[in-house]
């Protein structure tokens, strides 16, 4: 059970870290908070992409690496934390992302967060 919901995470992660890159991109910017780009020094251009490669890579190092598989799901629950905060921002500005086109889907994904981090760090137990 744990290997197919590894499996399945890094899928979720390569397609996430493929649609930063691609036709999302643009999508996906409008969930980067202002105080983002203040706090980090960049464009939500570059957050956005650079939260896709890290993805593309955490997915493919939880199939690659399989000794490391602890440390790539600690670091992909980490990720998940650390990008909550766009979701919050997200639900509160109202605006439209792929796939979440009103209040109730930006709401319902607020509760999605503690479940992907749950299932990084369940699925790369021993």
């Amino acid at each position: 059970m744990r290997v197919a919901a590894r499996s399945a995470l890094a899928v979720l992660l390569v397609a996430a870290g493929a649609g930063h890159l691609t036709i999302l991109r643009r999508g996906f910017r409008i969930a980067v908070p202002d105080w983002a780009t203040r706090l980090l020094r960049t464009d939500k251009d570059t957050i956005v992409v650079v939260s896709g490669v890290i993805e593309l890579i955490l997915g493919a190092a939880l199939v690659a690496l399989p000794r490391e598989r602890r440390r790539v799901g600690a670091a992909i629950a980490a990720l998940f934390v650390a990008v909550f905060p766009g979701n919050v921002h997200h639900w509160r500005t109202g605006r439209d992302v792929p796939g979440l086109d009103s209040d109730a889907k930006r709401f319902a994904r607020l509760f999605l967060q503690p479940v992907l981090v749950a299932w990084a760090l369940w699925s790369t137990r021993r």
